[in-house]
């Protein structure tokens, strides 16, 4: 069978199930109930914690179900929107997360810049990506002695794939990469297939979830949705993934969302993508082009909410299967 070729190497990016409240060992008991190999817990709350008695615990525990722990946080930019001083600085937080991973058995640690937000402050992108580099390489003697890696994704529309391709190759190849988020880019005007051929050689890992996206008078609209529910053709990404990544977790990440605008054809809309090139705008306001209007879900009752987390999830590990992917 061709490299690429054969089954994904299934996993669960634990922000799926945001709403359980559960521990990490039940966490890691329904992941292993699906057919998970790897269980991604994306921030330190799904963990339960940095204590290393209780990361023994959590390395061992996801031993016995033949589970690959990856472990996160959240932004390692000092000046985003998304950043949380009280925690430390920068490199502090890092720093406690590249010892987690030694303990878990982690091979990554995954990190962000911020969010959608960072795109239009007073600060510059370029600044925040700038910031974000200083604190890799404040750690970066710290990864390596450790065996590790930082996966820095393009998170909550911070980061088109080409910005982010620029900060993994300025902060250095050789101890940061990517996790490639696939439902991101369509928060940040970017076809998820263009972001995926940009950062493919660079990819640690990823979170996947399909997108809807359509015009509108404004411009377009866009809501996440479960797998093949989308119009970003999520099939064929999940299986060119599989093909330019090989051997990389495709963890799924289901994030079923209300309705986005996108008014770009007001002029202020642009502040936050100056430098976004024309063709690669077209391929986005391609898929709208295609797409169809939805109906925003409502948010279900607070009772309802967890259960139907289970069922967007448990939904969109049925669709791989039932495409041969599993």
């Amino acid at each position: 069978m061709a490299q690429g070729s054969g089954k994904l190497k299934f996993g669960i990016d634990l922000f799926s199930l945001r709403g359980q409240g559960w521990t990490a060992f039940e966490y890691l008991d329904y992941c292993a109930k699906h057919g998970a190999k790897v269980v991604h817990f994306s921030e330190i709350r799904f963990l339960g914690g940095l204590e290393k008695a209780h990361l023994e615990k959590v390395r061992d525990h996801a031993r016995k179900h033949g589970i690959e722990v990856e472990i996160g946080m959240l932004s390692i930019c000092p000046t985003a929107a998304r950043f949380d001083p009280k925690q430390g600085t920068a490199e502090e937080q890092l720093a406690r997360m590249i010892d987690a991973s030694v303990i878990v058995g982690a091979p990554i640690v995954r990190a962000v810049l911020g969010d959608w937000r960072d795109r239009a402050s007073d600060t510059p992108l370029d600044k925040h990506i700038e910031n974000t580099v200083k604190t890799l390489r404040a750690v970066r003697s710290r990864v390596l002695d450790a065996g590790k890696k930082i996966a820095i994704e393009n998170h909550g529309g911070d980061l088109q794939g080409r910005e982010l391709k620029m900060l993994i190759e300025t902060a250095g190849k050789d101890f940061v990469g990517a996790c490639i988020d696939s439902g991101n880019p369509t928060w940040a005007i970017e076809d998820p297939h263009v972001t995926l051929e940009t950062l493919a050689p660079y990819v640690l890992t990823s979170h996947v979830r399909d997108s809807a996206v359509w015009r509108t008078p404004e411009g377009a609209a866009m809501q996440w949705t479960r797998m093949g529910e989308g119009n970003v053709n999520i099939l064929d990404w999940v299986k060119k993934f599989n093909a330019l990544c090989p051997g990389k977790a495709m963890s799924l990440e289901i994030i079923v969302t209300g309705t986005r605008p996108f008014p770009y054809y007001q002029p202020e809309f642009w502040k936050a993508y100056r430098t976004t090139p024309a063709w690669e705008f077209a391929r986005f306001a391609a898929i709208a082009e295609k797409g169809k209007p939805r109906d925003s879900r409502s948010a279900p009752p607070k009772e309802r909410a967890a259960a139907l987390e289970r069922e967007d999830l448990e939904s969109s590990i049925d669709w791989l299967r039932a495409n041969q992917l599993l």
